[in-house]
């Protein structure tokens, strides 16, 4: 009976000390800027406002141009939130410089395919961000420069070469009405 209690007990412990290491990982798990938070709300706040876009798309230099509204934000913005950095596989890959109006976290390891994000700010209020994403093996390679700035334009500029073909540009552009 005694060893009962004193099991109970030690387990008791046990799992009071797991739930504090896991708050701890939650408070840490976000040791950069958290990127997929901050699209995670502005695709709330989009689909409440429902803005309209003049979006423009541009295929090795052939344009077409639209004005509407997007139905599905999280859509539209998930090449930007897929590109957070926070990773756990990544964690420690980054290097770090902050100033009161900008963050700029960039790597130079072969793993990790973005290169460099940077935050910038005006009035301690997110301003832009800027994303340069590189990938390359020995049949491809490929760079893609993303743009945001809230209430004013997105964009996705891709190069992309493949081995035996012809480089190929895209241009995304959206510029909010």
């Amino acid at each position: 009976m005694r060893y009962n209690h004193l099991l109970c007990g030690f387990l008791l412990l046990w799992c009071y000390g797991c739930g504090d290491s896991t708050v701890t990982t939650q408070k840490n798990a976000h040791s950069y800027f958290n990127l997929k938070g901050y699209f995670e709300q502005e695709v709330l706040r989009l689909n409440r406002s429902n803005p309209k876009v003049s979006k423009t798309v541009t295929v090795n230099g052939s344009s077409e141009s639209k004005e509407l509204q997007i139905a599905d934000w999280k859509k539209e913005l998930s090449v930007f939130s897929d590109a957070d950095i926070n990773r756990a596989a990544w964690k420690g890959l980054f290097e770090e410089k902050k100033s009161a109006d900008r963050e700029v976290y960039t790597s130079n390891q072969a793993k990790v395919p973005v290169k460099e994000l940077t935050v910038i700010k005006r009035n301690g209020q997110l301003y832009g961000i800027q994303i340069l994403i590189r990938n390359s093996n020995s049949l491809y390679t490929s760079a893609d420069t993303l743009s945001y700035y809230p209430d004013s334009v997105y964009e996705v500029k891709k190069t992309q070469n493949i081995r035996l073909l012809s480089e190929k540009n895209y241009r995304v552009t959206g510029k909010f009405k």
